[in-house]
Parts: C-alpha cells; structure tokens; sequence
C-alpha cells in the first residue's frame, strides 16, 4: 500500500530581489495575485490535495506570512459588527486548523535544497512529503498536487511536476534525462541542474512541485554545493535516481513564472479573466490597450 501525502514544505525564506522596492519589506510571497497572496494559492493548492502538515521554511522578515495564516481578532470583530458574515467565512475557510501549521527557520540563503534540508526533523525519517513553491503558479482544473498525488498512489516512488520549455531557457531550470514515456507521464534517467542549451539532454523542465522520498535528506545533509555555490535540490534528487521509481508528469494547467514581473503580471491577468465578477472589466482595459 501506498503512503499518503500528508505534509508539505513550503521554502519561504528568499528575500525576491527581482521585486525591489516592494518587496524590501514585504515578503514576495505575499505579493498579491488581484486579491490573494502567492502563498495563498500554493497553501489552498495542498489543501485541495488532502495536505494535513503545512511546514513553512521562514527567513527574517517573514513574519506577514504568519499572520497570514492566523486569526485576527481585530478583523474578525470588525468584520462582524459590520454584518460582512460571508467576508469574515471566506477568510477563515483556508486557514489550517490549529496544529497543522509549523514554521522553521532556514538561517543562512545556501539555496533550496538547503530549505528542504532545514524541514527534515518536521518530515520525520519514514514519510514521502510534498514542496511547493509559491513562485510557481499553476491554473488547472484539477490542482497540480493533487494530480501528483494521483500518480504517486499509482507508481510510489518520487513524483516531479514537468513542463517543456525552449531550448535556450534551459539554463535556467532543471532538466530531465528521459529513460522512456507514456503518455503524460516520464520515466527519469538523469537530473541536471541549469545546464547550457548545448548540453541539455531534453527540454523537459521541472516547475516547482515535488513529491520526494525522506531518503534525499541523506543526500542534503552532505552539504555539497553545486549550481551558483548553493545547495541544489536537483542535485540531491539526482543522487536518489536508482533507489525507486522517479517519474516526470506532465501536469494538466498553466504554469505561470510568478518570480519574474512579465509572468506576474500575465498570472494577474489571466486569473483576472477567469473571474465571473472580473472577467468583463479585465477584457475592457485590454482592449482599451490593445494599440498601445
């Protein structure tokens, strides 16, 4: 029998440079998407998988993102008094019950596979575990997670959401070495983090969703740095390859780069459009933009 996802590492501590200046005190995480936070949409994205643990990895000055997922008394009386019921319920029905959220420091920046590693004790030794990353915004009819989670009651193993991007991206990614396909789904050879257009051995690109063995804490633990002097979580993926099955899905959705401003500001639009109460004013100021 499978084991069940039941926790979820969210890396939160990056300080989103590209951002600057709204993010100097802000966390990027934070920035909206029209009226939710990034990291709202990847919470509510695990929920929707059947995720009972959610494990931020903090860095300093991420304090909102706390208070983010925590009742506010002052609002919650505000928000009564002013008869706004269905405000105050919409708030509350996506913040995890008491118990379920956990915060843990990642104290130096070594990367992300160094934030994983910082979660290990919360993940315990025997429990498969799921990462997302709230940069990475996916619109689909069935939440990425969950259609992970599906592949993985089916195959076991170490599940990674993948997408094809142009060659020329791919040192920006890690790139899959393929074994074999069917349909959606890849069998992984090899991983290779960021590497030059000529070397990459396809253009099958991870995004950022992961469903990982415990086992690569082992791998982590040692520290070793590769890609741009961090600690890469491809790497300690790579290292995992032969110890069960690894596969690639090619999820159903659009991914959207939130940690680059073209693709945040596409993400606003395009959930924007798909809003009944939106949709018609959003489509007004795009033609109203159209000869720009």
């Amino acid at each position: 029998m499978r084991q069940t996802i039941r926790k979820a590492i969210f890396p939160v501590g990056g300080l989103g440079v590209r951002f600057l200046p709204a993010t100097k005190a802000m966390p990027k995480e934070m920035l909206p998407i029209v009226d939710k936070p990034l990291i709202q949409y990847a919470v509510e994205e695990a929920q929707a998988a059947g995720i009972e643990q959610f494990i931020f990895v903090t860095g300093r000055g991420k304090h909102a993102i706390e208070d983010h997922f925590d009742i506010s008394f002052e609002l919650d009386a505000m928000l009564e008094a002013r008869g706004q019921g269905a405000v105050l319920e919409s708030i509350r029905q996506w913040i995890p019950r008491p118990g379920q959220v956990t915060y843990t420091r990642q104290m130096e920046p070594l990367g992300l596979g160094h934030a994983v590693w910082c979660a290990r004790d919360l993940i315990g030794k025997d429990e498969p575990f799921a990462v997302l990353l709230a940069d990475d915004l996916v619109q689909s009819k069935v939440p990425c997670l969950k259609q992970m989670i599906d592949v993985h009651a089916q195959t076991g193993g170490s599940v990674v959401a993948v997408m094809d991007i142009p060659r020329e991206h791919t040192n920006r990614y890690g790139i899959l070495d393929i074994e074999s396909e069917s349909g959606n789904l890849a069998v992984i050879r090899g991983l290779v983090e960021k590497p030059d257009p000529a070397d990459a051995p396809s253009t099958l690109s991870i995004i950022g969703r992961y469903i990982l063995q415990p086992e690569i804490f082992t791998h982590l633990g040692r520290r070793i740095k590769g890609t741009g002097g961090e600690i890469q979580l491809t790497d300690a993926m790579a290292a995992t390859l032969g110890s069960g099955p690894f596969h690639g899905l090619r999820f159903e959705g659009r991914r959207f780069d939130c940690g680059d401003k073209a693709g945040f500001l596409e993400a606003t639009i395009a959930f924007a459009l798909a809003r009944d109460d939106l949709a018609p004013a959003m489509r007004d100021i795009l033609k109203s933009y159209a000869d720009a």
